[in-house]
């Protein structure tokens, strides 16, 4: 049953102003800008390590360890920055991934659900704003943990973002591998809370008339990726308490010396993961089927077979985790089971894609910074998504696990698609966030940085795989040289274009709100409301809640 609406706003609380008003405050719209520039810092923070990991595999020889040593030494640099050993090397390797996944993609998605979700729907604030601020604030010691541990003997965690026993039990002694499981859990408790909103926000908020059937795409994705974090989340929580505990209180869930089981770990984690690869982008595709049909000027194709191939994906992502795990040992049916059910996974997405090609059939296109990054994204995201078939054939990811190629792979899906998505949400939605528009010329300068930038590094990357450089090594042989150089120009494109949009939108604060209500004009294309209001929205979102369009009754192109 959907909940009552007021027509006047009756809100009563005590008001801060300054920054005690951003500590304080409950309002969903506050707390989504305190997610974006929270990701957006964590970003640049990320794309740093990255660039420090690009540092090191420049040259074939260690070149981080050598500056390191100097600097300790007082010797002569020799271009050698990381040791043999690449230690330094896994410890920026672990919290580059680490950064991106726990505190930038998922909780960016958080920051435009958070403020576009309740005025979509109708609602003046999400279901639980304390907890909502709870979920925000929580982010903020997970990210010290984390970042702190760098300081404690032995340096950070160094077994991957996966920390797979033994390395992240046997070989990782310090406190620094705590924390980050400690980090973990605060962050995933994150998701869990802001999952729990979500869910009692779209469920029992949406105002009059909005029926389930008329719930904007973007409603729909988030509170699908909601149910997958509530379920899943706490089965990554399962993974990482068995290895503090086996670390740090003499359980042996996971030594084989005493009866334990590392794959357990990996079969737990990867039953978490991979749904996380579609908690990392599925509000992305419900926010490209929004910017299609504006930027195409018709309604979307096929809005059921769109929320069915966004719920199926939910589903299914739940049925195929081990295909991470092909060359474990699995008994030989159930890698014939997993092998298909992945290749299963591509009809929901192929839908999708599909239904975005049929929205652009026959439209009045028009090509704005967001609409060239849905068709950047469109482009890459099935590049990667080749890619992982290939993965998904028991042969191929005998050849290519742990090589670059899944790498690269990786790397197409969740920043060809997640981050080009985000960049492509940003430039669709931050006029309503923020009342400002973006310049246009800027906006293209930094798609194709980006677009350039992700297939170069990333599609060298599947050649570099193929050709046999296996991943996460801190020095390799002169052969794969050149492969590497083409692959750190890709990054630099690529991180030049972040920093120009990074400070493109830190400056648009500078100038006077110019967007109007509707300054796409889209005419209720999308069945939402965001666009019913003003630019930003005030307080209480809606004094008096707008009708819901007819959908029979948009306008048809």
């Amino acid at each position: 049953m959907n909940a009552p609406h007021s027509l006047q706003p009756t809100l009563e609380f005590k008001r801060y102003s300054g920054v005690m008003d951003w500590l304080t405050t409950v309002d969903h719209k506050k707390i989504g800008m305190l997610y974006f520039w929270f990701c957006l810092t964590m970003g640049i923070v990320g794309g740093f390590l990255s660039g420090l990991i690009r540092v090191q595999l420049l040259t074939p020889g260690a070149t981080l360890e050598a500056i390191q040593h100097a600097r300790l030494t007082g010797e002569a640099l020799r271009f050698n920055l990381f040791s043999e050993n690449g230690h330094l090397f896994n410890q920026v390797m672990t919290m580059h991934a680490s950064v991106m996944i726990f505190f930038v993609i998922i909780p960016a998605f958080a920051a435009f659900g958070n403020y576009l979700v309740p005025i979509m729907i109708g609602a003046r604030d999400m279901a639980f704003p304390k907890m909502n601020a709870l979920a925000f604030w929580l982010l903020i010691p997970a990210a010290i943990l984390m970042f702190s541990s760098f300081l404690t003997v032995g340096g950070t965690a160094a077994a991957g973002w996966t920390s797979y026993p033994p390395l992240s039990t046997k070989f990782s002694a310090g406190p620094g591998q705590d924390m980050w499981v400690l980090g973990v859990h605060l962050a995933g408790l994150s998701s869990i809370l802001g999952a729990i909103n979500f869910i009692c926000t779209v469920t029992n908020m949406r105002c009059p008339g909005m029926t389930w059937t008329r719930l904007p795409l973007f409603a729909w994705a988030a509170f699908i990726t909601s149910l997958l974090q509530f379920t899943a989340t706490p089965v990554l929580g399962a993974a990482v308490t068995m290895l503090l505990f086996d670390r740090n209180f003499g359980t042996t869930f996971l030594d084989p010396a005493k009866g334990g089981d590392p794959l357990l770990y990996q079969h737990i984690f990867w039953f978490y993961s991979h749904p996380a690869v579609y908690i990392m982008i599925l509000p992305g595709f419900g926010a490209a089927s929004h910017i299609f049909a504006a930027f195409s000027q018709k309604r979307v194709f096929g809005y059921l077979g769109m929320v069915l191939a966004i719920a199926g994906i939910g589903v299914i992502g739940y049925m195929v985790w081990a295909h991470h795990m092909f060359s474990v040992g699995m008994p030989t049916p159930l890698q014939v089971y997993f092998m298909y059910a992945t290749f299963g996974i591509g009809i929901p997405t192929g839908i999708k894609v599909f239904s975005w090609l049929a929205t652009m059939w026959g439209g009045r296109l028009i090509f704005p910074t967001a609409m060239k990054f849905m068709c950047g994204m469109l482009s890459l995201f099935v590049l990667g998504g080749i890619g992982g078939l290939i993965l998904g054939l028991v042969p191929g990811d005998y050849s290519l696990h742990d090589t670059y190629f899944v790498v690269g792979h990786f790397h197409f899906t969740l920043v060809g698609g997640s981050v080009m998505l985000l960049f492509g949400m940003t430039y669709f939605w931050w006029p309503k966030m923020s009342g400002r528009m973006l310049n246009e010329k800027v906006g293209t300068l930094v798609f194709w940085l980006m677009f350039l930038g992700v297939f170069i590094a990333f599609f060298t990357m599947h050649i570099s795989g193929m050709v046999g450089m296996a991943r996460r090594i801190a020095v390799y042989h002169q052969h794969f040289a050149m492969l590497n150089h083409i692959t750190t120009f890709g990054y630099l494109l690529a991180f030049l274009g972040s920093l120009i949009f990074f400070f493109q939108i830190l400056l648009s604060y500078l100038k006077a709100p110019t967007a109007g209500d509707d300054p796409w004009q889209i005419n209720d294309l999308q069945g939402g409301l965001e666009w019913a209001t003003s630019s930003p929205p005030p307080v209480y979102n809606f004094a008096k809640v707008p009708p819901i369009p007819i959908v029979d009754q948009m306008p048809r192109h």
